[in-house]
């Protein structure tokens, strides 16, 4: 793999050039933007084709910050209806729920991909292969790429090129899918999503930005980023007023802060206890 971060950025051109003509799965986070911008940068638009995929599970800020950087930056792009709730095995929301999402995504852009002779390429980076994401294997079976691997970069590499870049998705908090916000074993409903959603909206109205909002029922738990919890207590009741106005009746404050995936934790203790 290459050493440096501007070795790994030839690289990735490289693998880029390579591969001819792309679609790339474009969800507006520092992962995808990053890859969708090395890409038009490096193919041109006739030959690199954004398409965000538009669904309850994507919060409306992310379809709508996904057309402003495709102008900003003079994407082509595309966005799709996925429908993943109608699946059934989606909506049960066990452990291979982001499976049957990715599953969805790919035959949605797949059709895409063939109109542009190309291959469907995904931001996932080196540091993302850790985790729990059976997300990662749909696309692998339906033919993705995942050139930020195979050109060596970090979560970090990435944030800092784009920096260099003068991309200003950079910084951008993470954004998983509303989804996963939802505990596994929870059916994920649009009504769930939409609460969700519009929860984090209003937080973000109120300034926070690295935030999740998981759903219990009527109860929500928020994660914040350390540096916004005693911001969040300060303004505790604009920060409960916000919330309730998404329907949720209680509303806490998890004092360990913001901590992307941690409702993955539930999986791993679950295979500890049947292993044991």
């Amino acid at each position: 793999m290459a050493e440096s971060l501007d070795d790994r950025l030839d690289a990735l051109r490289r693998g880029l050039i390579e591969l001819e003509q792309v679609v790339v799965a474009f969800s507006g986070g520092a992962d995808s933007a990053f890859l969708a911008w090395v890409a038009n940068d490096t193919l041109g638009p006739e030959r690199a084709h954004a398409v965000t995929a538009v669904s309850p599970s994507l919060a409306p800020e992310e379809r709508d910050d996904c057309e402003a950087l495709a102008r900003e930056w003079g994407l082509r792009w595309s966005a799709v209806e996925t429908d993943e709730l109608a699946n059934p095995a989606y909506s049960a929301n066990d452990g291979e729920r982001c499976y049957h999402c990715k599953a969805e995504l790919m035959a949605v852009v797949e059709p895409l991909a063939e109109l542009d002779h190309g291959v469907v390429v995904l931001g996932v980076n080196l540091d993302d292969l850790g985790d729990h994401r059976p997300g990662q294997r749909a696309a692998a079976e339906r033919g993705a790429r995942f050139p930020l691997v195979d050109a060596g970069f970090t979560k970090a590499d990435l944030r800092e090129a784009s920096r260099r870049l003068g991309l200003r998705t950079w910084d951008k908090p993470a954004a998983a899918c509303l989804a996963s916000r939802v505990p596994y074993g929870t059916p994920v409903t649009l009504g769930i999503l939409d609460s969700v959603a519009r929860a984090e909206s209003g937080l973000r109205r109120l300034g926070f930005r690295d935030l999740r909002v998981r759903h219990y029922g009527e109860l929500a738990r928020l994660e914040l980023g350390l540096g916004e919890l005693e911001v969040a207590i300060e303004r505790r009741e604009e920060v409960v007023d916000a919330v309730r106005a998404a329907g949720y009746r209680y509303v806490t404050l998890d004092m360990e802060g913001f901590r992307s995936g941690n409702l993955n934790a539930a999986l791993t203790s679950a295979q500890e206890g049947t292993a044991s």
